[in-house]
């Protein structure tokens, strides 16, 4: 009679450190547990299962209900670099819901995530940046990241990162300089990001110059733009990357809202590469190119350059962009104004 025999090994397809979630939810309460656990392997078994578990925003909200993130925040300095990988991934994923980003921010996790900018495992340090980048999205979340004191250590890692984990810095510096821009300042952004304009990635240098722009935005940050960057953006109006061009463009045209940027476009020779851009009807540079010009215009010299353009302005009339429109039946007038 033939009996049958069970194998003592695991099947190929099942991982020994995966806790089983067959009951979801009913799963996180013991999974809380086993978070406090002093033993190893039952924390990482209860990091991996919760992985899977907060994918779902209703376990995301009971989990932080259950006072996970507390056990999450310790566990963020744990001694094990599984341990800190495993809690940073969670953290990320929490933070592409919207309870979940609200949980991080009540919780104060921002703060207890400062500790993992020098994490000696890449991974911790791009997943800790991942939830920088994706809190920065929510205004509280950009007011939490200001609030910890960041923005100092964030341009500082600017210098030495990847530049993987540098796109990410000025994603979150970006959403977060909207809201205030002095500390920036301050620490010598500007001088950093001067030199990303000219990094061989296209990212990093379409990037920096929406950092730039939204810098720019602030009455401080205008001036330090004017001072320091007008040339490096005017050199890249004529960049081979549509992405990097129009945030050049945007960038230059809040720096010329000031006279001293509008002298200091003029001196860069901006106006040929601006009207190259106003011209191409496909350019996603289009718009801000013809309100930096329309801002050149204002100046005498900038007036009588233009005149001598104003076709590429009247056909900026028939684009199908209401916005494009109007801009360029503004840049006419001003063009044409006499004294």
């Amino acid at each position: 009679m033939a009996h049958a025999r069970i194998s003592a090994n695991l099947p190929p397809d099942i991982d020994p450190t995966k806790a089983p979630i067959a009951f979801g939810r009913r799963a996180l309460p013991k999974l809380n547990e086993e978070l406090q656990s002093p033993e190893l392997l039952t924390q990482q078994r209860a990091l991996m299962a919760l992985c899977d578990l907060v994918h779902d925003p209703e376990n995301v909200y009971q989990a932080i209900e259950l006072g996970f993130l507390d056990n999450l925040k310790n566990l963020l300095l744990h001694h094990d670099s599984t341990v800190r990988q495993k809690t940073t991934q969670i953290l990320y994923i929490m933070a592409m819901h919207n309870v979940g980003r609200q949980g991080l921010i009540q919780n104060g996790v921002i703060s207890a995530l400062t500790e993992l900018l020098d994490d000696p495992v890449d991974i911790c340090r791009k997943n800790t940046h991942q939830i920088f980048e994706m809190m920065a999205k929510l205004p509280e979340g950009a007011v939490g990241i200001l609030h910890a004191g960041l923005i100092p250590l964030l341009v500082f890692k600017l210098k030495t990162e990847s530049d993987g984990i540098q796109e990410l810095i000025l994603d979150t510096l970006s959403n977060c300089l909207r809201v205030e821009a002095s500390e920036a300042l301050a620490t010598g952004a500007i001088t950093i990001l001067k030199e990303k304009l000219t990094h061989s990635s296209v990212a990093i240098r379409s990037k920096a110059a929406w950092v730039l722009l939204e810098i720019g935005t602030h009455p401080e940050g205008k001036s330090v733009v004017c001072e320091e960057v007008i040339p490096v953006l005017v050199s890249l109006l004529e960049d081979t990357d549509p992405e990097v061009q129009a945030s050049a463009t945007g960038a230059l045209m809040f720096a010329t809202v000031k006279p001293q940027g509008r002298f200091s476009a003029l001196g860069a020779e901006a106006i040929p590469p601006l009207l190259k851009l106003a011209a191409e009807e496909t350019s996603k540079a289009r718009l801000s190119a013809i309100k930096t010009l329309t801002m050149l215009a204002e100046l005498p010299e900038g007036r009588k350059t233009l005149l001598e353009h104003i076709d590429t302005f009247q056909q900026c009339l028939n684009d199908p962009c209401e916005a494009v429109k109007r801009a360029a039946k503004i840049a006419i007038s001003v063009i044409k104004w006499k004294p």
